[in-house]
């Protein structure tokens, strides 16, 4: 797990030499979505490639940008899914985005998720590594990153990052998160998931939502690539993640790029949310 977080952070390294060029321009391609690339998200990939590949212990990798999974080595025993550079649109805005990793032993299903990391690019470049039941900060200083401290969740938030479409939202949802608002919660939504979560992990609680709607009642967010990673982190700083009903990790994975409904947050957020979606 050294080597994997070790190439993990030559990426990022990478990454944010790569984001912060002039030219971030739109390729002639589509991801496995059918979002246009932004030359940037190419790049990125590859970048995660080729740190990865140097990893004996890797089987497999996925990426959000590739519609199949790459077979690295057949002797690894970590299977790796990443999203290379989530909320990319928001670059040339000048807000954060990052990366995404879920590190999974075997095979890709929930079950089998063993560790999860994010890296946040953004005024500063921060790296969240979730493994053995704790949740590590790590900040970039000088070409290295530095650990700073583990990070908890408080039983109740203060932060709603309310995801996705109000014009497409069943109305309990809406009614639900205008009574988050209602008890003085603050609205935090920059269209990154990365900088949101993060902001809802280091500020000790709240509610990140990602419905089922009725533009897309599977929600939008990639299992493998997104929603798992962060449960997992979710669940080992003290909260909680589920699709509305049932715990994310525990869903079953038909497709590399099966979507979820989701839910992060700490466990006072994740109670109601349980009681409003169990009654409708």
């Amino acid at each position: 797990m050294k080597e994997i977080l070790e190439a993990i952070e030559r990426s990022a390294i990478r990454i944010k030499r790569a984001i912060d060029v002039k030219d971030i321009g739109y390729s002639q391609e589509q991801n496995s979505s059918g979002e246009t690339q932004l030359q940037l998200d190419i790049q990125s990939d590859l970048i995660i490639e080729e740190e990865l590949s140097h990893v004996a212990s890797v089987h497999t990798i996925a990426s959000e940008e590739k519609e199949l999974p790459m077979i690295l080595n057949e002797a690894g025993r970590y299977f790796i899914a990443f999203d290379p550079l989530d909320g990319s649109s928001l670059v040339d805005v000048n807000l954060s985005v990052g990366s995404i990793f879920g590190i999974y032993e075997g095979e890709f299903i929930g079950s089998k998720l063993v560790a999860s990391c994010y890296v946040v690019y953004g005024p500063r470049v921060e790296l969240v590594f979730a493994y053995e039941g704790k949740v590590k900060l790590y900040l970039l200083q000088e070409g290295e990153f530095e650990y700073v401290k583990e990070i908890h969740l408080g039983e109740k938030g203060k932060i709603n990052a309310p995801g996705g479409t109000q014009q497409f939202w069943a109305p309990y949802h809406k009614v639900m998160i205008d009574s988050f608002f209602a008890q003085g919660y603050r609205l935090r939504y920059s269209g990154g998931m990365v900088p949101d979560l993060h902001q809802i992990l280091l500020k000790g609680g709240g509610l990140f939502s990602y419905p089922g709607a009725t533009d897309k009642p599977e929600g939008k967010l990639r299992q493998l690539f997104e929603v798992f990673p962060f449960a997992l982190i979710f669940e080992m700083a003290g909260g909680q993640a589920i699709d509305g009903r049932i715990r994310v990790l525990d869903k079953s994975t038909a497709h590399v790029h099966d979507t979820s409904p989701c839910f992060f947050g700490s466990n006072h957020e994740i109670t109601v949310v349980l009681d409003v979606y169990g009654r409708n």
